[in-house]
């Protein structure tokens, strides 16, 4: 048996909570680990339930979700974050993004794209909505995705699928049994042909080329 997805939800309001709990105790291969309020406590259920995948709202008391974002990784936590906000931050949502989420959804998704969100994650995958990636890449100037795609070799796309999985130049050297040397120089080959700032921008071509946007 396959161990069921663990997820620590964190919002802000009880009845977002409460209802979001209802929605995810009924999915097969999906338990709620744990709520929280606020981001101090986020950090510190993430630290004692390790969650595989947290549910992170943006607007939080105190510390907010960029900040709570920012500690989990410095901290090497493993969990995957899907950020799960207002369709109103979209600028919010890129900065996320930047700092550690594995995905953005907005809070008007519909329950099953949300569930599917969550296993998608968890899977590994870098998960956008398309507001979110308009913002991303709107900061990007001259971005000019089909003109990069064509010019990369079958080898950096290889390496571009693998980016937007998430994965780090060491795991992506071991997928495709090179050296972490070579992997970087194909990372930095990519980014300059796709026109792009960083890896989550590179992502975001992929995930977008792959929707047909």
């Amino acid at each position: 048996m396959t161990e069921p997805i663990s997820v620590l939800i964190v919002d802000d309001h009880p009845v977002v909570r409460r209802g979001l709990r209802v929605l995810l105790e009924v999915q097969d291969g999906i338990e709620v680990a744990g709520e929280a309020g606020d981001g101090a406590t986020a950090l510190a259920l993430t630290a004692e339930l390790t969650p595989d995948v947290v549910l992170l709202d943006l607007k939080l008391p105190g510390m907010d979700g960029v900040a709570v974002l920012t500690e989990l990784k410095a901290a090497g936590r493993k969990a995957r974050v899907l950020v799960l906000t207002s369709a109103t931050e979209p600028a919010s949502a890129s900065l996320a993004l930047r700092s550690g989420a594995a995905g953005v959804v907005y809070k008007d998704v519909d329950p099953d794209a949300l569930v599917r969100a969550i296993r998608s994650v968890h899977d590994g995958h870098l998960l956008l909505a398309p507001e979110a990636a308009g913002s991303l890449v709107r900061t990007t100037s001259g971005w000019n995705p089909a003109a990069g795609l064509d010019a990369l070799t079958s080898r950096e796309r290889e390496v571009l699928a693998e980016i937007a999985k998430g994965r780090s130049n060491r795991e992506i050297a071991r997928a495709l049994t090179v050296s972490e040397k070579t992997v970087k120089a194909h990372v930095s080959s990519v980014l300059a042909k796709l026109g792009v700032q960083d890896r989550t921008q590179a992502a975001l071509v992929a995930v977008r080329h792959e929707r047909g946007g």
